[in-house]
């Protein structure tokens, strides 16, 4: 896998508070419960999604169109790539099929076919395929660093390899080691979100029968959905 560009986005002036949410991996109706339930302005208040958007759940390609749709309609709306987005981009390009597909890849290719109404039409539609390619690695705050699934301890920001911060897990979760901000993460289940001196996660298992979780910054607020 190779290694992309670290980008980095610094809150701008004018934002009240952000959200981020978590891993949403398919599950369009709990995605559009938690945006009605959070007290997200548009207007002011800036709107993350950590990553992993597809595979698993029963509808990807709705949770993309509906990211799209956001992203379109207001100007404070970022997004991160998760592990499942890169697979989907190397499955797309042919670089690499099993591996998608082992995981839980199919769901999102059956959503996509059954609203192809043409069969020679592209499975991925081209506004979704500029999407999954536009996706950031990180996004830098001022107090925060938010990445899909973590860093790795003792190594500098500026030099974290792409692969890490899309699929560390023990490494990274068993770590006290201070990055100098906090990070907030998604990519590993957890019953509830995880709050410690130098990290916050956020994933609660929405396609595993749990909640889909947002983090509301900066008071560190929790909001969320049930299936």
């Amino acid at each position: 896998m190779n290694t992309r560009e670290i980008s980095r986005s610094r809150l701008p002036m004018g934002i009240d508070k952000t959200f981020v949410i978590g891993d949403i991996h398919g599950c369009l109706g709990m995605l559009k419960r938690l945006i009605d339930k959070i007290p997200w302005d548009p207007s002011k208040d800036r709107l993350i999604f950590i990553g992993d958007y597809v595979d698993r759940g029963e509808d990807s390609r709705g949770v993309i169109e509906y990211v799209v749709t956001l992203k379109q309609d207001f100007q404070n709306v970022q997004c991160l790539i998760g592990n499942h987005e890169y697979m989907l981009l190397d499955y797309l390009s042919g670089k690499d099929l099993q591996t998608y597909i082992l995981n839980g890849g199919g769901a999102t290719l059956m959503s996509y076919d059954r609203v192809r109404q043409n069969k020679d039409d592209p499975l991925i539609p081209p506004a979704h395929l500029e999407f999954l390619s536009s996706l950031l690695p990180m996004i830098e705050l001022d107090n925060y660093y938010i990445v899909h699934a973590g860093f790795r301890p003792h190594v500098p920001i500026e030099d974290q390899e792409l692969f890490d911060m899309l699929w560390i897990r023990n490494e990274f979760l068993l770590s006290e080691y201070n990055f100098g901000k906090v990070v907030i993460f998604g990519h590993t289940p957890l019953n509830n979100p995880v709050v410690m001196k130098n990290k916050i996660g956020i994933d609660t298992g929405a396609v595993f029968g749990n909640r889909l979780t947002c983090l509301e910054l900066p008071e560190i607020r929790f909001h969320s959905v049930e299936p």
